[in-house]
């Protein structure tokens, strides 16, 4: 049996081959018109010498180009390489030599990272502007290839890197079946959404929310894509009006910006019907916020990119529970077990652990890490959370960022609720630091909104009053903004 994930891009050509496939501004690409220049792609990398199997790595922004190179190297059976557009050139090396990379496919944005990180991996770079031979331009009009690569379910196709809070960054082997069972059946089950739809790519799509939720299920929709590069509140708020966005996908800082963005204007909404959020927990406070602001549901979800990505969603057709990821998706099942791997009482806290389709091969070249993440025939998440009696999952935090204080447990993300509550309080993260008789040290670093003031000793008694003795915050830290990664997520591990 054969399988391949560029399937996708090849039906959508075939059934629509006139509609927009991907737009940047004025800039649009049907669907013919996409496929095309996918097996030009295709074609070239096998002159090329690639063969299927083979590593190509990537290093573009949310461009057509992306989209364009993501399906060639699907075609000819290679495997995408998705990087992270913000690392330095030793970073670059790292994925490139560390995947085995044959080649490194670049937007100029980054020419000096990614030259000179190709450079040091000795790799070729195929730049993704301009006219010469070589560049992806070139590539993608030769000659076209005439079927995409039979690849097995099995078979690699996408190996996403993790961000390395510990240790390098390792990839995740995700195969075609994972990825287009995320996106074709998945997707399409969690909000009614058609061929019909406007979505917004906003979120990376060298990231698996955007990739997997965004590019891949608007494709297998053979819907449209509008894509943004850089995330700002108001160009995304432009975007939504000028091409009527139907679906926006975002992690939960997007949604804050949305929420205070001091328009000059008022924008044109109406056509929005979906938001979805992931990829970190969103705050109560901010979807309650933004719901009352703009109408439409906020449908929030919990994926890894080792579960590429979705594992469970608040879905339209079940009651939402505000605060929670909702319930496992189709195929999917999870589970809250212990240290000892047992399952915990419905309400106890333990880690949350994934079975099912989505779950990736393996980490690529990593056999005693995946071991340790696949035990007993679960992935293990790395997530504390419970699970209620209907059946509904809520993240309580990371293993990694619980706060041992002087015997108890503390979980920042509970100590980040409460401060949200704060009027004055835009965003918050919530750590622990070394204190010498208590191990930890409960400690947030706060920004506020524009012209609000509070003082430390302050927000420690709002937050004295709604939490326990054990559980509110010493040590206050304002700052202008939290530092944040490419999707927007705040970066705990840069808050000391």
């Amino acid at each position: 049996m054969s399988l391949n994930l560029g399937s996708i891009l090849r039906a959508a050509a075939d059934s629509r081959p006139e509609h927009p496939a991907v737009k940047l501004n004025d800039r649009v690409i049907t669907y013919a018109e996409l496929d095309r220049a996918a097996r030009g792609v295709a074609t070239s990398l096998r002159e090329r010498g690639l063969e299927p199997g083979d590593r190509v790595a990537m290093m573009v922004p949310n461009v057509p180009e992306f989209t364009i190179a993501y399906f060639g190297i699907l075609y000819a059976g290679c495997v995408v390489v998705p990087l992270n557009v913000l690392l330095a050139a030793p970073e670059v090396s790292y994925h490139v030599e560390d995947s085995g990379s044959s080649l490194l496919i670049a937007h100029t944005f980054f020419q000096e990272p990614a030259s000179k990180g190709a450079l040091g991996a000795g790799v070729p770079v195929v730049w993704t502007e301009g006219e010469s031979k070589g560049h992806l331009p070139d590539l993608a009009s030769a000659p076209p290839i005439s079927a995409v690569h039979p690849t097995s379910p099995n078979d690699t196709a996408v190996i996403i890197y993790t961000s390395g809070t510990t240790g390098q960054p390792k990839g995740a082997e995700l195969s075609h079946s994972n990825l287009l069972m995320n996106s074709a059946m998945v997707v399409p089950r969690l909000v009614p959404i058609d061929q019909n739809e406007v979505a917004l790519g906003v979120l990376p799509l060298f990231h698996s929310f955007g990739q997997t939720c965004i590019q891949n299920a608007v494709i297998a929709l053979a819907a449209t894509l509008t894509l943004l590069p850089r995330f700002t509140p108001e160009d995304a708020f432009e975007i939504m009006e000028r091409d009527g966005v139907t679906l926006f996908a975002g992690v939960p800082t997007m949604y804050f910006g949305l929420l205070h963005h001091q328009a000059e204007r008022s924008y044109d909404l109406s056509k929005l019907r979906h938001c979805l959020s992931g990829g970190a927990p969103m705050p109560v406070e901010v979807m309650t916020a933004f719901e009352q602001k703009f109408p439409v549901e906020v449908l929030e979800g919990y994926g890894l990119s080792e579960t590429s990505p979705v594992a469970s969603f608040n879905v339209s057709d079940r009651p939402r529970k505000v605060g929670s990821v909702g319930y496992p998706v189709w195929g999917v099942e999870m589970a809250i077990l212990d240290d000892d791997d047992r399952p915990v009482p419905d309400g106890e806290r333990g880690q949350i652990c994934i079975r099912g389709h989505n779950v990736m091969k393996g980490y690529w070249g990593r056999p005693e890490a995946t071991e340790e993440a696949m035990r007993n025939g679960w992935f293990h998440s790395g997530d504390i959370g419970i699970r209620d009696e209907d059946g509904c999952y809520s993240i309580v935090d990371r293993v990694k960022d619980m706060i041992l204080r002087g015997g108890f447990n503390v979980y920042p993300r509970e100590v980040e609720e409460a401060l949200y509550t704060h009027p004055a309080v835009v965003e918050a993260a919530v750590i622990g630091v070394a204190h010498e008789s208590h191990g930890e040290e409960i400690k947030a670093v706060v920004a506020l909104a524009k012209d609000q003031s509070v003082t430390s000793e302050e927000l420690i008694a709002f937050c004295k009053e709604r939490l326990a003795a054990y559980n509110y915050p010493r040590i206050v830290e304002f700052v202008d903004e939290l530092p944040k990664g490419p999707t927007g997520k705040i970066l705990k591990r840069e808050l000391g």
